[in-house]
């Protein structure tokens, strides 16, 4: 019996689908999805089983033009993971064909790959019709070699199998890289950071998601089996510490209550989740909060 594994790159502008396709691809939700962009920050890496093949994906953030230091950080995360892995997938919204965005994925998507199989997976299919794709699908192949082309809804699950079962073909021969039963490589410590951040993410408007970081400060497993999980939400200033709090608790109190349902279904068992807020000016600025995002804090240097 001859088996597979390697690392699968999912790249794309933020919000082309890559979180949702990897939640499709693993089976189970290990990379938050939300209507906001760039809510990736760390590669998240979700393993999922095709046949004799072990897939590992790299669900990178998405390559945007970066502002800030977090920023800097993350484009070079992305571009580190394509680089890193076995073969990429590029993902492009159907509706959208090539933005600006795309072009500058493609420009860059030579040099990182080098010789590598790369895919353009063609995502929300169902927003566009049959002659406008077939239109995208020649035009991106003429800007670049693409090894095979796929037309997917990630959210409603049309051609991942195909995508999914191609992927396995590539991957190079060899033994396992984790466990049968491990569906993601992050510490439960972290995904359950990054499930309360989707929370606040969902619940918080404009600019204040990107300046604020879960971290799981204590995680103690009680002996009835239920886990008691501390968070802490950092934040930059005094006036964000309300909007998080929210008129008499209410809002951090009703992220609290998702936060947990979503941890308790996704750890099949109960959790006691307390969550805390606390005022750090300069976190973006702190290496520390980096490593825990599992970025690298130099590279976000000017």
């Amino acid at each position: 019996m001859t088996t597979r594994a390697g690392f699968i790159a999912l790249i794309g502008e933020p919000n082309a689908g890559k979180s949702t396709l990897l939640n499709r691809m693993v089976g189970a939700k290990v990379s938050i999805v939300t209507h906001k962009v760039q809510t990736t920050r760390a590669r998240i890496r979700g393993v999922a089983l095709e046949g004799e093949a072990q897939l590992v994906f790299v669900d990178t953030p998405g390559l945007f033009k970066p502002r800030r230091r977090l920023d800097r950080a993350m484009v070079a995360a992305a571009w580190g993971g394509a680089a890193d892995a076995d073969v990429v997938v590029l993902l492009i919204e159907a509706h959208r064909g090539v933005t600006e965005g795309v072009e500058k994925i493609l420009d860059g998507l030579g040099d990182v790959t080098k010789g590598r199989k790369v895919a353009l997976a063609i995502n929300k299919i169902d927003r566009v019709p049959a002659e406008r794709l077939l239109a995208l699908t020649k035009d991106m192949n003429d800007r670049f070699a693409f090894s095979e082309t796929f037309l997917i809804s990630a959210e409603k699950g049309h051609g991942v199998d195909t995508l999914r079962g191609w992927l396995a073909e590539q991957l190079p021969e060899g033994p396992w890289l984790y466990p049968e039963d491990q569906i993601a490589d992050l510490p439960m410590r972290m995904i359950a950071a990054e499930i309360t951040r989707e929370k606040l993410t969902l619940r918080l408007h404009q600019e204040l998601p990107y300046q604020l970081t879960v971290e799981t400060e204590n995680w103690e497993e009680r002996q009835d089996g239920s886990a008691r999980i501390d968070q802490v939400i950092y934040v930059m200033r005094d006036g964000h510490k309300g909007i998080v709090l929210g008129r008499k608790g209410e809002t951090v109190k009703s992220v609290s209550t998702a936060a947990r349902t979503e941890l308790e279904e996704f750890l099949g068992r109960r959790v006691h989740l307390f969550l805390q807020i606390k005022v750090r000016p300069n976190w973006l600025e702190e290496s520390e909060r980096y490593s825990e995002m599992g970025l690298n804090f130099k590279d976000g240097n000017e």
